[in-house]
């Protein structure tokens, strides 16, 4: 036998001072993606035998954020959803776009509700275990420790949703931008929405020079959540998100009279920054920090929930967890849209406008969910002006 590695002994130190428990596979993290992954697991009978540890460091007890998502028909989803709309429009300074959006519906999941229900399925299940405690370290090894605040746990696999700090070093080449917005669910006096109807990108009033529109998800006629939604290498004050919303309540919905009943703020990456690479052989990547957000639109849930299959799909395999998991051709398409969006910022809007006015709602819906077929993606690519994407072709090329 070898001498044993530092590593080794490292774990082999933890072991002989840690409670003997050892867990299957531990989550790091029960946000959108960790939760997509456990209930997936719950699902699976594959893991009915395994014992599977979620690591939280929030009570999860607000709704801190909200998603939306298009599906065609039914969906997992639907007994979670706070609404959904079968009619949508698109608008710019140049077109007022009414969706064809056929069977799909777009739909609303408040995060709280997805947290409560995961919550309580947790409890329900004797082998998964719902801690709140915050990861410090992970050592890897056979077993890993993992070094809580409260406690340590030893693990085979690790799920982690932590963005590795290699993301943070802009030294690269690798595009980074921010989608960060600012919304208000507000009340009205009287009837000033149609529930039915969503408003997926209003871009009649931007920050200067810069890819910004405005979204209208109507809850109710009185009721709706409105976001100021931003493209951008920086951030812009609190301040500015304010003052473009009341403009937009008072020249574009014609309101005076609303009153602000909660607020919802948030910052997304937006980069082709290869995520995948930050896998190890014990520790897979998940979320935002696996890749599993669509670099050029921020899109996220729906992604979530098929990645959790393929993930789940090669642990039943003995594959690698990663493999096959948010890498495709889509990844280079969004590499070249980001390159734009950053050296020309302001053309988003030129962009956005060509796609849904040359395109139906439902082939953009395939396009942005990775289900097109090449032919279809070419066809969306022959609607734009070339100049741009054929630059950003040039620097993908010959600059990195």
């Amino acid at each position: 036998m070898g001498v044993p590695s530092q590593q080794e002994v490292l774990s082999l130190f933890f072991l002989n001072t840690m409670a003997t428990k050892i867990y299957n596979y531990a989550i790091i993290g029960a946000g959108g993606a960790g939760i997509h992954l456990a209930l997936a697991m719950m699902d699976d009978a594959f893991f009915s035998d395994k014992e599977v540890l979620v690591i939280e460091k929030e009570p999860k007890s607000e709704n801190d954020r909200t998603w939306c998502f298009w599906e065609a028909g039914a969906g997992k989803w639907d007994s979670l959803l706070h609404h959904s709309w079968g009619k949508g429009s698109f608008r710019s300074s140049t077109t007022d776009q009414r969706l064809e959006m056929g069977a799909y519906r777009y739909k609303m999941l408040r995060a709280i509700d997805f947290y409560e229900n995961a919550k309580r399925r947790v409890a329900e299940a004797n082998n998964f275990h719902w801690v709140q405690d915050s990861v410090d370290k992970v050592n890897t090894g056979v077993p890993s420790v993992l070094h809580g605040e409260n406690d340590k746990y030893q693990v085979k696999h690790v799920f982690d949703s932590r963005i590795d700090a290699a993301f943070y070093n802009n030294k690269d080449s690798h595009t980074r931008l921010l989608q960060h917005f600012k919304g208000w669910m507000i009340e009205t006096e009287e009837d000033a929405f149609d529930p039915e109807e969503f408003v997926m990108m209003d871009f009649r009033l931007k920050w200067e020079g810069s890819t910004s529109f405005n979204y209208v998800l109507p809850t109710s006629a009185r009721t709706a959540m409105v976001e100021f939604t931003l493209f951008t290498e920086e951030l812009i004050g609190d301040e500015d998100y304010d003052k473009i919303l009341r403009q937009y309540f008072a020249e574009y919905l014609q309101l005076k009279k609303y009153k602000v009943v909660e607020v919802e703020q948030g910052v997304i990456p937006m980069s082709d920054f290869p995520f995948h690479k930050q896998h190890q052989k014990h520790v897979t990547k998940i979320g935002t920090a696996g890749g599993w957000v669509r670099p050029s639109s921020g899109y996220f849930f729906k992604n979530a929930e098929r990645y959790c299959q393929q993930v789940i799909g090669n642990l039943k395999v003995g594959r690698l967890p990663s493999e096959g998991v948010a890498r495709s051709r889509f990844r280079f398409y969004d590499s070249l849209l980001l390159d734009i969006l950053k050296n020309r910022n302001e053309m988003g809007e030129e962009i956005f406008t060509t796609m849904f006015e040359k395109n139906s709602a439902v082939q953009i819906f395939r396009f942005l969910d990775e289900e097109s077929s090449l032919l279809e993606d070419v066809r969306i690519f022959f609607g734009f002006r070339w100049g741009a994407f054929l630059r950003a072709l040039w620097r993908w090329v010959f600059e990195r």
